[in-house]
């Protein structure tokens, strides 16, 4: 009874986690209706409703939300030490699951994973694109990457880049319509091409800096999108100003087929890290995935 009520409890925890049965369903291979029968018995034997459900929704209970806030990390803990133990045969494996935004993974974590993964052929890597900011322990993430001023005091950052600077950019067909800003009020007037947070719904004001002050510029225009590269591709277009983290943008910037706009309002972002929870054991495979792309200058 103790071995079914452990693996039904992993199965209830993706459920919750998801908010879905279809989705978990996918993720674990199984039915939805098999799920669905697991949970209903998991409840059936502790005597208690783990999970509201709509015909829209799924959602934790209290109950629900009390086995996901303190089973789940202990039943992390030891996935973490049975991991340590599997090491100690000198060869890493298992699975490290990473949460980054989309064109970090582009164009940092898999250029640097890429060479490394061929030596260890036990060793996989799956990573999800998401602008949230993740609980990566509820989510059972084992690595977040997010900008340093994001990460929560109490994980194991490293450094992955130096701070990054930031630009406003345009077309030069869009500047053959419209002024070069050089002033705030100047941008104000700007068509502004600008980014939803996915964690509050908001629309995301410009962090600009000038003359030693921090400025949130509550730009507008007459696109929104949720990520930033379709942003750079609506610059590329002449649909108006992106502002953006200058990696994203330089080669455009060389070649001529974006401009930059007011730079002395233009500061920087703090580096990217890698963050993880403090564990007693931390395993090979999430080392060498940590030691393949931390910031080396």
């Amino acid at each position: 009874m103790a071995r079914d009520n452990i693996i039904d409890i992993l199965i209830f925890f993706e459920v919750a986690r998801e908010r879905s049965f279809t989705r978990a369903a996918i993720k674990l291979g199984m039915s939805q209706s098999t799920l669905s029968h697991i949970v209903r018995d998991l409840e059936a034997r502790l005597g208690v409703r783990l999970l509201n459900r709509t015909t829209r929704s799924v959602s934790p209970t209290d109950a629900g939300e009390r086995l996901l806030r303190n089973v789940a990390p202990r039943l992390d803990e030891v996935h973490a030490e049975i991991a340590a133990v599997s090491d100690l045969n000198g060869k890493p494996a298992g699975t490290v699951r990473i949460t980054a935004i989309d064109h970090i993974i582009d164009t940092l974590l898999w250029p640097r994973l890429a060479p490394v993964l061929p030596d260890y052929p036990d060793l996989n890597v799956e990573m999800h694109s998401d602008y949230k900011l993740i609980d990566i322990a509820a989510d059972r993430y084992d690595i977040g990457v997010r900008y340093g001023d994001q990460v929560e005091e109490d994980m194991i950052a490293v450094r992955l880049t130096p701070d990054i600077p930031t630009i406003i950019v345009g077309s030069p067909g869009y500047f053959s319509w419209h002024s070069r800003p050089a002033t705030l009020q100047d941008l104000m007037k700007h068509n502004c091409i600008t980014l939803r947070l996915a964690s509050s719904g908001g629309i995301y004001a410009w962090e600009l800096q000038h003359g030693g002050r921090r400025i949130e510029a509550r730009v507008s225009g007459q696109t929104v999108f949720t990520s930033a590269l379709p942003m750079v591709q609506a610059a590329l277009s002449g649909n108006g100003l992106a502002f953006v983290t200058e990696d994203l943008v330089a080669e455009h910037v060389r070649e001529g087929r974006l401009i930059s706009v007011m730079p002395d309002w233009c500061g920087s972002f703090p580096g990217l890290h890698a963050y993880y929870p403090s564990r007693r054991h931390e395993s090979r495979a999430l080392r060498i995935v940590v030691d393949a792309i931390r910031h080396r200058g």
